[in-house]
């Protein structure tokens, strides 16, 4: 039986891997701190790449990680290892591309936490509870 794609997190982390929004659609990370280290650790397998023109797949500990950098903001949405990385990349290309409509073309850390609320909107309306 087919079962609808399902998202674990999205993230946005700025350019030294720090919480800028963040939404977890799963009890994968049942603590903060487990949180935190699974978004150090992405952070530190994806940011030497260049993912800033088109977004970029990785497997990483059983999760498929599709993630792109718009200035020194780095977007992360992250599925199970048996998802579909076309519908984890559509998920990651809406958002972002609401993100940088709701920002004005201003995607930078300072316009994006000046803008919070519209961000986390932004992230509850793109994924209905995962």
């Amino acid at each position: 039986m087919e079962s609808c794609p399902s998202v674990k997190n999205i993230l946005v982390l700025d350019s030294e891997g720090k919480r800028v929004a963040v939404k977890y659609y799963s009890d994968d990370w049942p603590s903060l701190s487990s949180k935190q280290a699974f978004e150090k650790s992405v952070f530190a397998k994806t940011h030497k790449t260049s993912a800033r023109t088109e977004a970029e797949i990785v497997m990483f500990d059983s999760y498929i990680v599709v993630y792109k950098f718009i200035q020194d903001l780095h977007f992360f949405v992250t599925g199970g290892d048996d998802e579909n990385e076309l519908i984890l990349a559509s998920v990651l290309q809406g958002f972002s591309e609401a993100v940088d409509l709701l920002l004005r073309n201003k995607v930078h850390k300072k316009t994006a936490l000046e803008n919070l609320d519209l961000i986390f909107l932004c992230l509850d309306e793109i994924v209905d509870g995962g």
